[in-house]
């Protein structure tokens, strides 16, 4: 028997999984507003994650597995609620609406959550306090996966890059500086590897492996910020360098990726070397 999976939110990440599973077998529907953008292999469920009725295309089928994968369109505090919270508070709805009891939900949080500004190490056991209204409302959505009677496990996606996202490459390319000192430290995925990560944990729980209730999603070598801009400015050429513009980004810390190594994950691309040499050769 194939397992179903129901993706809400079916973004990027959401695609790139879905396109995983479905090449192993896996029955996979994708909820998000424009179904016209889902890959064909993802079945399509027109619905609103915003709204509190339900999809009139949400699946009758047994769902073994949810993962919540819904991305703030509004970058206020109002928008994350709306996204996190009360999107996934409809979902659970939705699915106690149906009867359907999945097996694990996969709630896709984010390292924003940790409020460390220092450089220093982060896990899953460190405090998640950060004061930023996202970082306070991811926190309150992941509570709330936790105690919605599933098994749930949350997985906190550092800085996401890959196609189409490329904001640091056209920095680079303006001649942006970043700050050495003290060293900026920043925390990175390749979007394949998100998507990867995601899809080996519901394989890994499919086969009966106890999950934790917890994971980062992590690159191996988190990096100074002005290290990742010089060796980007090398591979592009750029020799200029921008009068007044340097790079911005809030907070220091460097996460992880030990516990989901340990369960026997591996990123395609371990460093930013292998992401971004990847996506400097499709360009």
């Amino acid at each position: 028997m194939s397992n179903t999976l129901l993706i809400a939110g079916c973004g990027d990440v959401g695609s790139r999984l879905g396109q995983q599973l479905t090449v192993l077998g896996w029955t996979v529907y994708g909820l998000r507003r424009n179904v016209a953008q889902l890959p064909p292999s993802i079945r399509p469920v027109a619905g609103d994650l915003h709204n509190s009725a339900c999809p009139v295309a949400w699946p009758s089928a047994p769902l073994e597995y949810v993962v919540y994968c819904a991305a703030a369109t509004e970058h206020n505090e109002a928008g994350y609620r709306a996204a996190y919270v009360d999107g996934l508070r409809h979902v659970l709805a939705w699915l106690a609406q149906h009867g359907q009891q999945p097996k694990r939900l996969l709630f896709v949080s984010s390292s924003g959550v940790y409020g460390q500004q220092l450089g220093e190490w982060v896990d899953e056991t460190s405090p998640a306090d950060a004061s930023s209204y996202s970082g306070r409302i991811m926190r309150e959505a992941e509570q709330l996966a936790w105690a919605c009677g599933l098994a749930a496990s949350v997985v906190r996606l550092t800085g996401l890059y890959g196609p189409g996202r490329e904001w640091l490459l056209g920095q680079v390319r303006q001649g942006y500086r970043a700050v050495s000192e003290p060293p900026l430290y920043g925390n990175r995925i390749h979007v394949d590897d998100a998507a990867g990560l995601l899809a080996f944990l519901l394989q890994a729980d499919a086969r009966g492996v106890a999950l934790e209730n917890c994971y980062i999603g992590v690159d191996d070598q988190p990096a100074p910020l002005h290290e990742v801009v010089a060796w980007l400015r090398e591979q592009l050429g750029v020799s200029h360098w921008s009068e007044q513009s340097t790079v911005r980004r809030a907070g220091s810390k460097r996460c992880s990726n030990a516990r989901a190594r340990a369960l026997g994950w591996m990123p395609l691309y371990p460093s930013y070397r292998e992401g971004y040499r990847a996506i400097l050769q499709q360009l």
